[in-house]
């Protein structure tokens, strides 16, 4: 198994620091140690809006499914890969990996894991409708070669496989067949199937109850074969309303808040009442336009499509001070990039980091040059979550500054999503939080949209066959040196192609109760197997 370099460095920091761990999500756990078993009580903004583990590839759902589904692979507490269902891996020949399963896993219904819920798995995870597609480009199979052994098949070498196994959820070949559910759930579409309200994984939670829009209960899985802290239940409940999930905390009605408004961190912080654990993110956030249409269809430009102009995007990109962004609407609670990736993925190039400087008088230079002297109008597609509705509002005025008109359109996350999946959308803000490895990513937003799975997320279907080139030769290349070398090749053509534009990192900031104990990671995404709530007797005598 493979350490990345700059991984290896943020994991050497993290046990150096001395900053409590931080994180939780909504399960349960049986109690280990000398702990009393707990229940956790855990808000956030965003509903998971489905639990088929393969229909979605959201941030937002991964925090949930991942406590009920596990993969071959996962993270431990310090995000470092560890195995998970399997034990253990190597190639076999240069297009087959080999997988050693664990013995006596059951699913949460009693039957046992084998090998072939593994086989029918990736091949679900592979089908139509399934956004985890995209990461597992290369594979033309999995095949049984026993029942705790499983090779899988490659069109071409893949030198860091087992990583794009990660959040790839294992589910039942039988529970599937006989709940009907063989195929991934078609979300956008607004498909209703037995696996989007249940679900029968081999994690460490159960699942007890789903309300969409309301809450999640997850009760903790008495023969799971790890080990756990002492949460065994978990109520994770959707409050989208800042001030309303704040609230909620402040009055003990929940142990622990995910995105806390940003203008109430600092407050937050001279409380004794409450813990915070903060961490950089390893994602990014970016502005991305329409680029394949002749006209936009949600613009007042008839005939042409400013974004395909190259002066267009950097116009754009002059335009936006995100350092005043960062520092008023997000109140310093965000780190602002030019760089595509953070330092946590292997091939970052710190060169790239920098930004071009807030140039309005560059940006109209630009407009005119590329013929639109008056600017032009054009639909800003957002989240209607707080901090990127705020951002993008201060965007869209900006961007006013220098004649470009956009309208700041705010939609639920149900809406927003397939709009950037199916490119339904001229202008638009989104994130990514990628693994530490930068292929699937690239793939996944900026490849050139493939029905097998490329470009699933590249909402303005960019198209750029050199960037193809790179990014197909990132995913075969078996010399880590070299591969790291084609990451930084693609990288800079991104800088000069923009593609798109990344804006900022996000400051993740989790707060909790004194007595709650987690692993933070910078993905935001919470394990619950980590989590530990001690007595408030145990909080009162450690603290004297």
């Amino acid at each position: 198994m493979r350490r990345q370099p700059p991984l290896a460095r943020w994991i050497r920091s993290r046990r150096l620091a001395s900053t409590a761990a931080a994180a939780v999500l909504l399960t349960m756990c049986v109690a280990t140690g000398s702990l009393a078993a707990k229940t956790l009580r855990f808000a956030s903004a965003f509903d998971p809006q489905s639990l088929d583990p393969h229909a979605l590839a959201l941030l937002y759902q991964t925090r949930v499914v991942s406590q009920l589904y596990e993969s071959l692979v996962s993270r431990d507490r310090n995000f470092a890969i560890e195995p998970a269902l399997a034990v253990s891996w190597q190639p076999v020949d240069a297009k087959r990996w080999r997988f050693k399963l664990r013995r006596n896993v059951k699913f949460h219904d009693g039957t046992p894991f084998t090998a072939d819920d593994v086989v029918f798995s990736i091949q679900r995870a592979l089908a139509k409708n399934s956004q985890r597609a995209f990461q597992l480009r290369g594979v033309l199979e999995a095949r049984r070669v026993d029942d705790l052994t499983v090779d899988i098949i490659l069109e071409s070498p893949d030198a860091v496989l087992p990583e794009k196994l990660i959040y790839v959820g294992i589910m039942s070949k039988a529970w599937s067949a006989a709940h009907d559910v063989v195929a991934p759930q078609n979300y956008n579409a607004k498909q209703e199937t037995y696996a989007v309200r249940n679900a029968n994984g081999t994690g460490p939670y159960v699942l007890k109850s789903y309300e969409s829009d309301v809450r999640c209960v997850l009760v903790a899985n008495p023969q799971w074969w790890g080990q756990r802290g002492n949460i065994d239940e978990a109520t994770y409940v959707v409050i989208q309303s800042d001030a309303t999930r704040l609230a909620a905390l402040v009055s003990g009605q929940v142990d622990f808040v995910i995105d806390p408004p940003f203008q109430d961190v600092p407050r937050l912080q001279k409380e004794a009442r409450f813990k915070l654990a903060q961490i950089s993110d390893i994602g990014t956030q970016y502005l991305g336009f329409d680029q394949s249409r002749d006209e936009l269809q949600f613009g007042d430009v008839k005939g042409r499509n400013p974004f395909k102009d190259l002066r267009v995007r950097r116009a754009v990109y002059a335009a936006i001070d995100i350092d005043a962004i960062v520092a008023k609407v997000l109140r310093g609670q965000a780190t602002a990039t030019g760089s595509y990736v953070s330092r946590l993925l292997d091939g970052y190039v710190p060169d790239l980091e920098s930004r071009p400087k807030y140039d309005p008088a560059a940006a109209r230079t630009l407009l005119k040059e590329a013929g639109y002297p008056d600017g032009f109008q054009v639909t800003l597609d957002c989240v209607n979550v707080a901090y990127r509705a705020a951002v993008c509002q201060a965007i869209t005025g900006m961007l006013a500054q220098v004649g470009i008109r956009a309208m700041f359109q705010p939609w639920p996350t149900a809406t927003f999503f397939p709009k950037l999946t199916q490119a339904t959308t001229s202008f638009f803000e989104f994130g990514w939080s990628p693994q530490t490895d930068p292929w699937p990513m690239l793939n996944a937003i900026v490849h050139s949209y493939g029905a097998d799975g490329p470009g699933t997320f590249n909402g303005g279907r960019y198209s750029n066959p050199r960037l193809d080139q790179l990014i197909d030769s990132i995913r075969v290349e078996p010399d880590i040196a070299r591969r790291r070398q084609l990451v930084g090749d693609a990288l800079r053509l991104m800088r000069a192609d923009l593609p798109l534009l990344p804006l900022y990192r996000r400051t993740l900031t989790w707060v909790m109760r004194p007595e709650v104990s987690v692993a933070q990671w910078p993905s935001d995404i919470l394990e619950l197997r980590f989590v530990r709530i001690a007595d408030a007797q145990q909080v009162g005598s450690a603290a004297k």
